[in-house]
């Protein structure tokens, strides 16, 4: 499969890459930054310089010709101002939803957080202002019916080695090495399992083929 993985310069983006690649899958990285074509090359993937903020959906649509699915794991950072949480981690993530329908690709995983419903709408605590960026774009995907969607919902991430582990439910508490949330995206897109779900994970005891299994 060719897949599109946008904010594909992230962590768990560049793992995720490595980790298809090696399947003889072929990763598109879509970055907004020509400087990070080297960093995402070495990891496995073909970088596309393509910005969420400023493009539209046809622009993307046009991108994502000839790819199978799509990933969202882009994400405003730390330190980033509310205005970008949404712009980014709301608003990228329904433009990319928007651009695959346009393309025709149907498979669509979606990078979430734990615990995204929960914000405080009245807040504006920038932590409460990226759940609800999370929860708000992880609606309009659920909303979608163009698109074969899951959302992933992991705990606090850490760079621990990864343990191949995990515990997944609708709501588990725990943190969660990169490593294994980007086997486990990697395991959705190679089965086509967990169409329709939406999980949090942990680490925990059962393998990641069989968690993703029982999705």
């Amino acid at each position: 499969m060719r897949i599109a993985i946008a904010g594909g310069h992230g962590q768990i983006a560049r793992k995720l890459s490595t980790l298809l690649a090696d399947g003889g899958h072929e990763p598109v990285a879509l970055i907004r930054n020509a400087d990070q074509e080297a960093d995402v090359a070495a990891a496995g993937a073909t970088p596309l310089v393509i910005d969420l903020e400023h493009c539209d959906d046809s622009e993307l649509a046009e991108a994502l010709t000839g790819c199978d699915a799509v990933v969202f794991a882009a994400g405003s950072g730390p330190g980033s101002t509310a205005e970008r949480k949404l712009s980014v981690d709301r608003d990228g993530a329904i433009l990319l939803a928007d651009a695959a329908v346009q393309a025709g690709i149907r498979r669509y995983v979606m990078l979430s957080s734990r615990g995204a419903d929960t914000y405080d709408g009245d807040s504006d605590d920038i932590f409460q202002i990226y759940l609800r960026a999370k929860s708000e774009a992880d609606a309009a995907v659920r909303g979608n019916d163009q698109l074969d969607w899951t959302i992933v919902r992991p705990g606090s991430l850490t760079d621990d080695s990864p343990t191949g582990k995990v515990q997944a439910g609708a709501e588990v508490e725990g943190s969660i090495p990169r490593g294994d949330v980007a086997a486990l995206i990697a395991t959705l897109l190679a089965t086509g399992a967990g169409v329709g779900a939406q999980f949090e994970v942990v680490s925990g005891e059962t393998p990641i083929a069989e968690a993703v299994a029982a999705l």
